[in-house]
């Protein structure tokens, strides 16, 4: 135990010394020392399945790119592509690792529209051996819940999380898509380093509960989505057609109808800030208080460097208005 401290408090100081002279924003972990990026890579997107078919080079090289600039987190989770995305990452990282902020997650079993939610004691321990392989690491920095479990006990998942952080195998826990309720829960018995949810200029969900939650007890916040599925990018000038298993058939709901349009009206306000669109949907999410990190998910170095470039520059306080008014139509 004291070798395994030792050897995380030695990488903690080789972590400080990478990100001290980054050109890119940091924030700290709560309760830690450890700085994490205002920008993360998330890698739902190298499933290649959901989100199109992928190439295995690019993707290392996006994360060799990643690592270079400073942006030293990366996302992931046993669901994307049953395994294909912490593969990838696993071959990636293991020359840097210690480089790299790794964060995985647990509780999402089965495949397709077979997908069953479980964070019981023994499918966490069996998934999180399973993503220590994959990821050829042997401890995960930060390990989340995935989505809730309405059949397991909470004390029963926590208590597990607790007892892999006691060996080493996890440095904090956190949980994604989890309400306001069930964090305060799952706060009764260990402490949650970290919240994932959806948040974008289109999902303001969380404003409601959660993240005044998460401000008032300095839990950092992750968002994901932040492009909604790539419609606030603008390249989507008439209504998509996306194959059945396309994730922007179900989970981002911006696609078709009065929808749509109203979203399209959205994105041409936003072209007038003369800036990238996809850099503007993620500023807006940078400058709200209480966010931490903005997973974007990049499938090429070109996306990376692109999206990174959103943490140069700040939108103005009437900017931040009028995408506050054009809110309130979608």
């Amino acid at each position: 135990m004291f070798l395994c401290s030792y050897f995380l408090s030695f990488y903690d100081k080789i972590i400080t010394l990478i990100t001290k002279g980054s050109p890119t924003k940091y924030t700290k972990l709560r309760n830690s020392e450890i700085k994490i990026p205002r920008i993360a890579l998330g890698t739902w997107v190298y499933s290649g399945d959901v989100w199109g078919k992928v190439e295995e080079t690019e993707c290392i090289q996006t994360i060799n790119t990643a690592l270079d600039l400073g942006i030293n987190m990366i996302d992931t989770a046993p669901i994307y592509g049953y395994g294909a995305s912490e593969i990838i990452i696993g071959k990636a990282v293991k020359p840097r690792r210690k480089e790299v902020i790794l964060a995985t997650k647990c509780g999402l079993i089965g495949r397709g529209a077979d997908i069953k939610h479980n964070l019981s004691k023994k499918s966490i321990l069996t998934e999180v051996e399973t993503s220590l392989k994959r990821l050829q690491t042997d401890y995960i920095d930060i390990y989340q819940c995935h989505w809730p479990d309405s059949n397991t006990p909470i004390e029963e998942t926590m208590s597990t999380l607790l007892k892999l952080k006691e060996q080493g195998k996890v440095r904090f826990i956190g949980v994604s898509n989890f309400t306001s309720t069930l964090l305060e829960e799952a706060e009764q018995y260990t402490a949650i380093s970290t919240l994932q949810n959806q948040y974008s200029i289109l999902d303001r969900t969380i404003e409601t509960k959660a993240l005044p939650y998460t401000r008032k007890h300095k839990i950092n916040v992750f968002c994901y989505g932040p492009l909604a599925g790539g419609i606030l990018t603008g390249k989507y000038k008439t209504e998509p057609e996306f194959k059945g298993a396309d994730t922007r058939n179900f989970f981002y709901k911006y696609y078709h109808g009065d929808v749509f349009k109203k979203v399209t009206q959205m994105v041409d306000t936003l072209r007038s800030f003369g800036k990238p669109l996809n850099q503007v949907a993620i500023n807006w999410l940078l400058a709200q208080e209480g966010i931490s990190t903005v997973l974007v998910g990049c499938r090429n170095v070109q996306q990376l460097k692109q999206n990174a470039e959103a943490a140069d520059w700040e939108l103005t306080s009437e900017q931040l208005r009028i995408i506050d008014e054009q809110c309130k139509i979608i």
